[in-house]
This record gives C-alpha cells, structure tokens and sequence, in this order.
C-alpha cells in the first residue's frame, strides 16, 4: 500500500515522500483496512520501530476536527511534538505542565500533545476545548497498568468518550498478552502483529557465548581481569561480558545500547567502556567533542563532568538523573552516530527514540524493598525492541548476559517469555480515591451511585464491573469526608447528595492527592500560630506529602539530617514524635533543606555535591515545588489562613 493512495492532502504525502517514507509498513497498512482513516477506532499492538507514529499521523490528519495526542512522559511529548510541527499547515499545541490550569490557550490547534496527566486536570478546570477533539491518539496504552499513572490515564480516556462518544480514539501499545482487551473496552478494532522492519534475535550471553534463539550463535572474546582472556576459575563478570558484547558490536560499525539496574551502574560501566577506548575506531572524534563541550556548558556538576569525560571518548551513560539537557545531548548524538554506546538505567527503554544494532541488558533484577526482584517480561522487551536500525542494520541482536545457573531461566522468562497482560489498577486506595474527589468536585457525580456511572466506562469495569468497585468506593468516600475534601448533604429519607468541600474542590482544581491536600491544610493551620514560620517550614510542609518525590537518605547522612532536624525543631510543623514513618519525615526535611538552601543562593553545583542528588533530582523537586506552593497559596486562601513564607518561598524557588 502506498502514501499516495491514502486520503491525505498533497502536501502531507509529499511531506511523507521527503522523510522516505512511500510505502506502508504491513501493520501500518492493517491499521488503514481497519479504519484509521475514516475514524474508526484502532488499537495497534505492534513492536517498536514498527510504524506506530505514522498511524498516529493518519488518525489525526484525517479526521474531522481537532486532535489530541496523549504520551506518558515529557521528553516523549516534546519529541512528538516537534513531529508533528514539521507537518505542513498544521498548527500544534504542548502542554505538560501547570496542572491548576485549563489550558484554553490550547483551543485552535489543528494537534495538542499533552500527557494524560495534564488532560485530566484539564478537565477538572473546566476545559471546553476537550469537547471540540474528533481524534485521541493514546501512545503507550498498555501503561494502563502502571501505579498512579495508569488509573489516571483510564479514568481521562473514559471521560473523554463519556463527554464526546463520537470521538476516535487510536490506541498504540507495545506487545501485551491481552490487548484484545484493551480493543474491547475501546470498541476498536485490533491490529497485533510482530513484524519488524528489521529482524530481531534474542539471546542469552553465558561467557563469551551467545546462544539465539533463531538457532545461531556467535562467540566473543572477553577479558577475564582474573584469568585472561575467556579465563578464571570462576569466568568472566557480568560487567566483562557487557563489555566484550559491546566492544564487539563497535567493532563492527555498530552502536550499542546497555541496559543496568542503577543509575551508579550506569555511571560505571560507562567509565570503563570509555577506558577501554571503546570508540577509537569510530570516525566520531571531533562531534563527540562538540557533545561533550555542550553537556560541560549545562552545568559544572560532578554528573555533567563525568558525562562529558565519557563523551570525549564517545561513550555517555543515561538515567533520571540527569538534567534534560544532559539527556537531550545525549539522544541526539546517539542518533547522529556520534557515540558508540549509551550505558542506561530502563527508564530510557520506554522514552525517546533511540535505536542500536545490538541491545545489551546486564541486569534483569532490581532492588524491591529489600529483595531483589525479577523485571517485568514486558520491560525486558521494550529494551530489547531497541535494537536493530531501519536502513543501517540487516538485523538487530538482543543479548542478555547470564550464567550457567540462569540461563534456562532467562529463556524461559524473556528469550520464550510473553508479555505480562495489563491489569487495572485503579482499585488502588489512593488512586480511588484522587478520581472519586475528581468526580464530585467536578459536578460530574453526587451520589455513590453516580460516582460508580462515571467509573463505568473505565478499563476496570470492563473487566470487573463497576459494581466490583462498590466497596472500595463507600470506603474512598468516607475517608474524603473524614479528611474534610467532601461533605454529605441530607436531602430526603435516606438521601443525601455528595459535595467536594471548599478545600476538596481546590485540592481538585490545583491537582494535588487529596493526601497532599490534607497535609498542606493541616501544615499551614501549624504554620498560622508559629511565632515565626520560615520558607523552611513552609518547604517542610509541601515535601511531606505525596506528591514530592522522595530525596533518598543514605547511611551517611541519616545521623546529619537528624541533627538539623533537632537543631531546627522550632521552624518545622512536624514534631519527631509525632510521623508516622520517622524515615520517610526525615527524607522530606533533607528536600526540604535542600529547597531552602537554593532559594538561600547555593549553586546547582554545591548542592548535588553536598547532597548526592542528581542535578535533575533538584531540577525535578525545585518544578514540583513550584506546582506544590502555588497549591499551597490557594488553599491558604481558601481556609483563609495567612502564611506570607509561602508567597515569599515561592517568589525566591
């Protein structure tokens, strides 16, 4: 099939042709026969690097109004944004961020990309230009069964469709066990397929020795530190043999992805490749030092130091950690050929678009609590989708490094291995009962019954029922009465009506858990009758909820977080003997101290040394703190309680 048949205007086909792209990809053109051009619903199931964009552009170039495209992460989102600009004639709208809007700005784009968070609150602004949209693509649908992410995103999409049922909604997902599922609850219709434009094998790496499971096999030479080359009583690490995959893949003309548990691991393995002098033979030396000079540019933190040190050498490491500058250097040169190997944690394997000949996955567990845990079969995928490139590899290769005691395990889980199903979490407490306040603070319920109806079109009541949400609702309801965010009206015998307090509707508006918006009420009352409240108090106040990232606490620093704590016990709303989890209260006064030290005028640079933190740990609980205070201003306003350090902090961050 090719573009020029398609219902699309000249200009768009010609547009297409310049990117080399004149022919459908056969799941791109299953997804045309099944109405992706005349509005019909389509969920397409297919690997990455499989054409999943270009259906997302038919959807949204041929329908009959404005469209709305929904991703889960922000770099994702502005990646996609800046495809979709390309686009001749087609005006197109981001949004990502300042959740106590509308986003009315957005009105009049012919595309907005957003994330789902910022859709739902949105509408719970009272949005009218969500009522206008004739298309919602969903990318990375399958992430319904995320924690947090995943319920917010269900509840959008089905409020989405209960406001407007004549809009089209294509669905993309990566391959899942169950997404004739996820076509039902859409009433879609479903494209699944594993085709790829380039072949991928999946293999296990015991020593020097890959075993694929299209029945070939290759060898590799890996330097034992303790016994030469393939040598050693005990043989290679996992570390040696990552090394000697990738080393190999360079070797050849190709570039390598390499997946680790940690951000530190990350960092390591990227030092040692670029020791080795992994891209000497790469023809890369003065782009790499362009890389390497942009990210010494961004900051002169030990990170961005020890990033462009790699980079020099034509190596770079990746994970959240690192400034969106950082990564945004990183990405491009990987793409532009300019680096050999990215060393990264998983969270790059469900972002941007970074394809490698080889994928190397060292770790395939990570620390859960206390335990370590077996990843996900799906994650597992989603990095080894990564590897093969369209035009430049006639394969891509997978390994992941094992040893004779796992090997049959890592066939059997990942090599053999379906994907996991997704699976609704919206039952989850918290999340019920963020959507249950959503639901009456916005008007659109007012009885327990009616909260179930707006829970009706959700992925979960597809597959439980709503009815099976009965209970937990009850239970949701009763704990927002009980925080203050909703009251019972008495009408009738036996009847009453739910309303969302005056701090139940702010806590909605300004898209705060009602957790957060509870606690910030309860600080900011402490607050008001301290004699002397400080930005510090108000920091402490916003960095004990849930909606700040945790600041992790190492062993080190425990005892020097306990003695600022007691030495500033007058200025925090927290008494020590009053948490209820001492470890995670004394996490929320580091941020804390950290947030008012940066205010105070300490550098980036101090800060992430002094603190362990990555520069974009700071970048990330310096934004959220901004959202949290403005939160903060407006249910100070609504209790009408006067806090001036809380103006004051936000006007300093």
């Amino acid at each position: 099939m090719r573009v020029r048949d398609l219902p699309l205007a000249e200009p768009y086909v010609d547009h297409f042709a310049g990117l080399g792209i004149r022919e459908l990809y056969p799941p791109q053109a299953a997804a045309v026969d099944a109405g992706v051009c005349e509005g019909e619903n389509v969920v397409a199931a297919i690997p990455t690097a499989s054409g999943k964009t270009f259906v997302a552009e038919l959807g949204l170039l041929t329908a009959d109004g404005p469209g709305l495209y929904v991703c889960p992460l922000r770099a994702l989102a502005r990646e996609k944004y800046e495809t979709f600009a390309a686009l001749p004639d087609v005006d197109v709208g981001i949004s990502t961020g300042d959740f106590d809007a509308t986003g009315e700005a957005l009105a009049g784009n012919d595309v907005v990309v957003a994330t789902s968070e910022k859709v739902d609150s949105a509408i719970r602004n009272g949005a009218a230009w969500v009522d206008e949209l004739a298309c919602v693509v969903v990318d990375e649908v399958h992430l319904l069964g995320a924690e947090r992410r995943g319920p917010t995103l269900e509840v959008t999409l089905a409020t989405l469709r209960r406001r407007n049922p004549a809009v089209q909604v294509v669905a993309l997902s990566a391959t899942v066990d169950n997404p004739e599922a996820i076509a039902d609850w859409l009433d879609a219709t479903l494209v699944e397929s594993d085709w790829r434009p380039v072949d991928l094998r999946t293999g296990v790496a015991v020593g020097g020795h890959v075993a694929f499971d299209d029945g070939t096999a290759i060898d590799v030479a890996v330097e034992d530190e303790q016994g030469g080359a393939n040598g050693g009583d005990d043989g290679p690490d996992d570390s040696e043999v990552t090394a000697a995959l990738v080393a190999d893949t360079v070797a050849d003309g190709g570039q390598c992805l390499a997946f680790v548990r940690s951000r530190t691991e990350a960092v390591a393995l990227a030092e040692r490749l670029a020791e080795d002098g992994l891209a000497e033979e790469m023809a890369v030396e003065s782009a790499a030092m362009a890389a390497a000079d942009e990210v010494a540019d961004v900051d002169g933190t030990v990170t961005g130091r020890q990033l462009a040190d790699c980079l020099r050498s034509g190596v770079a490491f990746h994970h959240a950690g690192l400034r969106s500058g950082h990564r945004s250097v990183v990405e491009r040169a990987f793409r532009d050929r300019d680096v050999a190997c990215i060393c990264a944690t998983p969270t790059l394997a469900a972002g941007v678009n970074v394809p490698a000949r080889r994928v190397v996955v060292r770790d395939q567990k990570r620390y859960a609590g206390s335990a370590m845990e077996w990843l996900p079969t799906l994650e597992v995928h989603q990095m080894c989708g990564r590897a093969g490139r369209p035009g430049l590899d006639p394969h891509g290769e997978a390994v992941l490094v094992g040893d004779a005691d796992t090997e049959a395990e890592l066939v059997e889980r990942y090599v053999e291995g379906e994907p996991e199903g997704v699976e609704s979490t919206l039952a989850d407490p918290a999340s019920l009962r963020t959507h249950v306040l959503s639901a009456v603070a916005t008007g659109f319920a007012e009885t327990e019954e009616e909260i179930l109806g707006v829970f009706e079109g959700t992925f979960y009541a597809r597959e439980a029922g709503a009815g099976g949400l009965a209970d937990a609702v009850a239970v949701a309801v009763d704990d927002l009465v009980a925080a203050g965010m909703v009251r019972r009206e008495t009408g009738g015998v036996d009847e009453y009506r739910l309303v969302a307090t005056p701090v139940g509707e702010t806590t909605s508006k300004q898209y705060v858990r009602p957790e957060t918006g509870e606690r910030i009420v309860a600080g900011l009352r402490t607050a008001a009758g301290m004699s002397t409240a400080t930005t510090l108090t108000v920091f402490e106040v916003i960095c004990d909820t849930p909606d700040m990232q945790d600041t992790y606490l190492g062993n080190e620093e425990r005892a020097e977080i306990y003695r600022f704590a007691r030495a500033n016990a007058g200025e925090l709303t927290t008494a020590m003997h009053e948490t209820d989890d001492f470890e995670e209260w004394l996490e929320s006064v580091k941020t804390a101290r950290i947030l008012d030290e940066w205010i105070g005028g300490a550098t980036v640079e101090e800060l992430v040394e002094a603190y362990r933190i990555g520069p974009g740990d700071l970048d990330s609980r310096i934004e959220r703190a901004e959202w949290l205070l403005s939160a903060a201003e407006a249910l100070a306003e609504t209790i009408d309680v006067s806090v001036q350090a809380v103006s004051r902090a936000r006007a300093r961050l």
